[in-house]
């Protein structure tokens, strides 16, 4: 059971992450939003379709749209909705990473002897609701964000030695996101071949079940084991050529390091890397190692959203290397970090990046509304070309939908000047 400062501690984050939200609380949706999860979600909720047939099929499992579905049974389908249960589940995993963050920085509290209010807890999660990604992906209707909140979850289980427990959430990763089979592997593995405790890493089979039954399921509605042959020829086959993997790991890289103020925590790091010592930072960095190496070798986008459940740990390292310095030093880095976290949430990259991953994503939103309303006003009734993913998708769209997606193309580059 929960404790009464526990509960008030997931309300108090839940507040605070509407609050920031409160202006884009009903935000049309965005890119993969609107071509993929929300039509799966949606036909989840019409008509009990567990493979979506309003979009193109894939491998991504239906946990996230089975949540929504069931949001929507019981308020009604609404934009405000989905976005409040997206921030619930962001709310969920703040607190995680934040009991994760107190157990990994205890033997650095111990050390420095610092007050409460300096602990290297509240220093990481500080990091990850002021981090651009978080700040947006929080709300919206993806999956990377969910496994974020069920990877920490099932990490601190396996850190508390509640195994079945941590198989079942574990089991529940999966579900949302397929690439986070590599979590469970990571357990069943350390269990394994290190603890000999070979009984309880057979617990880690489920959630490998469950993925199987799932992609059984698709193959028996799709004949295809990943949904659509474009899909795999995408994120697998064209993803594994070398020049690929070469982008791709120079791509993690410098989203874990470099981007934003991700520059200081890396100096954090090489300052202070001995603090990361002993068997539970062991775990969490193979399970954050593993994960990057999935979503670098999978998926042909390269899109940063997908680094989202290793953010936790990531902070969490940072903060605690952190602490080999003075409290004055100290305190400006970390300052100067979350300053410049806030200042990308406005300010974009000079180096190409999704839209998804600050608020750029709002205005290419608010243009596609722009461009949509213009299209109905004097195009109405006209047939509008539209670019992927709607363009093979069979469910009927009206001419202002059909626009606004058809808008990407056409306003992508005056994005690039809102600073």
């Amino acid at each position: 059971m929960l404790s009464r400062r526990a509960v008030l501690l997931f309300l108090g984050f839940a507040v605070l992450l509407i609050a920031i939200h409160l202006p884009l609380l009903t935000l049309p949706f965005h890119w993969d939003e609107l071509g993929q999860f929300v039509p799966a979600a949606l036909d989840l909720y019409r008509d009990g379709s567990w493979v979506p047939h309003s979009t193109l099929p894939n491998v991504h499992p239906p946990g996230v749209m089975l949540i929504l579905a069931l949001v929507w049974q019981a308020f009604g389908y609404s934009i405000l909705s989905a976005r409040l249960t997206m921030l619930m589940i962001a709310a969920a995993g703040v607190f995680f990473s934040f009991v994760l963050a107190k157990r990994l920085s205890a033997k650095a509290v111990s050390r420095t002897g610092d007050p409460v209010a300096s602990q290297p807890a509240f220093a990481a999660i500080v990091f990850l609701v002021a981090a651009p990604l978080f700040y947006t992906q929080s709300m919206m209707v993806l999956l990377d964000m969910p496994a974020m909140t069920l990877t920490v979850l099932a990490l601190l289980l396996f850190l508390d030695g509640r195994y079945l427990a941590c198989a079942i959430a574990s089991t529940a990763l999966v579900l949302v996101k397929e690439t986070a089979i590599s979590t469970p592997m990571v357990f069943a593995g350390w269990l394994w071949f290190h603890e000999k405790r070979k009984h309880e890493a057979l617990y880690f089979l489920a959630p490998a079940a469950a993925l199987g039954l799932w992609l059984l399921e698709l193959h028996h509605a799709t004949g295809h084991w990943l949904g659509n042959d474009e899909f795999a020829r995408f994120n697998v086959n064209q993803s594994l050529g070398f020049s690929h993997i070469v982008y791709s790991i120079g791509r993690r890289l410098y989203i874990h390091f470099l981007s934003d103020g991700h520059f200081l925590g890396a100096a954090a790091l090489i300052a202070g890397w001995r603090m990361l010592r002993g068997k539970e930072w062991t775990i969490a960095g193979l399970v954050a190692l593993a994960q990057t190496a999935v979503v670098t070798l999978l998926g042909g986008a390269v899109l940063d959203r997908y680094m989202l459940p290793v953010l936790p740990i990531l902070y969490a390292a940072f903060a605690v290397a952190g602490s080999v310095w003075s409290r004055r030093v100290r305190l400006s880095v970390q300052g100067a970090m979350v300053g410049l976290f806030l200042l990308g949430w406005f300010w974009n990259p000079p180096v190409p990046f999704p839209y998804e991953n600050n608020l750029a994503m709002v205005d290419f939103v608010r243009l596609q509304q722009q461009a949509a309303g213009y299209l109905q006003d004097h195009q109405s009734g006209k047939r509008i070309a539209t670019a992927w993913p709607f363009s093979r998708s069979s469910v009927r769209r009206s001419a202002a939908l059909s626009a606004s997606i058809a808008a990407n193309c056409a306003c992508s580059s005056a994005v690039r000047e809102r600073v």
